[in-house]
């Protein structure tokens, strides 16, 4: 298991928050997601044999947001 915190920018409301929380949990591998749409993060523990950071990235950004690796 793996864990990653990424920077994610443009969530203005938990609306915002649900969504990133979503596309991250949608991705493969994902065990939780944890989004702070106030602080602008994501904290994500996933199966690092099957789901990349990248991945989880791509994720957030397809949902409409902009996101990096902390």
């Amino acid at each position: 298991m793996a864990n990653v915190k990424l920077h994610v920018a443009g969530m203005h409301c938990g609306n915002c928050q649900s969504k990133v929380e979503r596309a991250l949990k949608g991705v493969s591998g994902v065990y939780a997601a944890i989004v702070d749409w106030n602080g602008g993060e994501a904290e994500v523990d996933f199966d690092d044999d099957v789901a990349t950071p990248a991945q989880l990235v791509g994720a957030v950004k397809q949902a409409g947001y902009d996101a990096n690796v902390v």
